[in-house]
């Protein structure tokens, strides 16, 4: 069977999600391609499967007729559907939500959808993300729904032992947008420095998506806060290399910090849990399903950014804490995210439609 993964850019989670499973498809005989209608920073990742980067009707027609495509897997555009029947598929289509961000976003682009879904989508996918679960129940009542945790791989992204760093690190991985929540970050690492002198703030993002205005109010912010000897700002740095960044964040005794108001199913989430590093995490939808607080993370309330700050002083100083919950995450992550029980279940959910 072959499968089209559809998305407009190749950047951030979207990347390694389809990179993850093309990869891992395969070992089940699915053979899977991708196909991104601009350039996008995770072109740098290495892949072993077909990416097509193309917004051309002509070459698009040229990809869907020599694929021949059982099922092509649409995120988020769903007025992708009848512009590929118009070029020719006569496939199935599977429209497949990640986020949208704001919960009214999310609600105004699924009721837009309502049309396209109900006169061409097969079937709804999603990784589990309760409001685009309630939204998928009560918009589209009639249209098969798969909720299927994204997988990860824990042996290719994993834990590295590095040289261990002389000061706690706090990092953020995002885009440069209100829905990452870049500020509460930035707060949070300044009220923290009044009880850790020595705390260094790592932020990684796609400078290619970063949207000017809040560029400008991030500067802003940097130096009003006094935190541009204290703030490392990373971008578009090769995926494979993150799980040295996150290791050595779980190491020197810091946190990963996930400041988002709402969120699908975060792969960085995953992928700092795989290396070691607690995470601290906003109770938002997708992040709870797996940041149990205490447990296997540490969550804190939208907008409380002294509980937050107390939470990671916990974080940094209860060593005891700390290690267990490194372990019950990586552990988690094994038993509910793995590869093999996702393309079980991507497989069933092409079996079905």
């Amino acid at each position: 069977m072959k499968v089209l993964f559809v998305f407009y850019v190749p950047s951030g989670g979207m990347d390694t999600i389809n990179r993850l499973r093309c990869q891992e498809l395969r070992k089940y005989g699915i053979e899977a391609s991708c196909l991104y209608f601009a350039w996008g920073a995770g072109m740098q990742n290495q892949a072993d499967f077909p990416i097509y980067i193309t917004n051309q009707d002509a070459e698009i027609k040229q990809i869907l007729d020599a694929g021949q495509y059982d099922v092509i897997v649409v995120t988020t555009d769903h007025k992708s559907f009848p512009r590929f029947r118009q070029l020719g598929y006569t496939g199935k289509f599977v429209l497949e939500i990640q986020g949208y961000g704001p919960r009214e976003v999310a609600r105004r682009q699924l009721t837009e959808a309502v049309p396209y879904v109900n006169a061409y989508a097969s079937a709804l996918l999603n990784p589990c993300t309760p409001h685009i679960t309630a939204l998928f129940q009560e918009l589209f009542p009639n249209i098969p729904k798969f909720n299927i945790p994204n997988c990860f791989n824990t042996e290719a992204f994993t834990y590295r032992p590095m040289n261990k760093l002389t000061h706690p690190v706090i990092a953020w991985l995002g885009r440069m947008e209100d829905n990452k929540n870049w500020r509460e970050f930035l707060n949070i690492g300044h009220q923290m420095s009044y009880y850790v002198p020595n705390l260094v703030m790592w932020m990684f993002e796609d400078a290619n998506l970063s949207i000017p205005s809040e560029r400008e109010q991030f500067d802003k912010m940097v130096a009003d806060l006094q935190l541009h000897n204290r703030l490392l700002l990373f971008s578009n740095v090769p995926n494979v290399e993150m799980q040295y960044y996150f290791s050595a964040v779980g190491d020197s005794g810091g946190f990963m910090c996930n400041t988002s108001k709402v969120e699908g199913g975060p792969l960085s989430v995953l992928e700092a849990m795989s290396c070691k590093c607690p995470v601290l995490a906003t109770h938002s939808d997708g992040v709870a399903l797996t940041i149990r607080h205490n447990i296997t993370g540490k969550n804190y309330t939208l907008g409380q950014v002294s509980q937050a700050v107390a939470e990671g002083l916990n974080l940094i100083y209860d060593n005891e804490l700390r290690e267990k919950i490194r372990e019950n995450a990586l552990q988690m992550l094994k038993n509910e995210f793995n590869p093999h029980t996702y393309c079980v279940s991507f497989i069933d959910m092409l079996n079905h439609i």
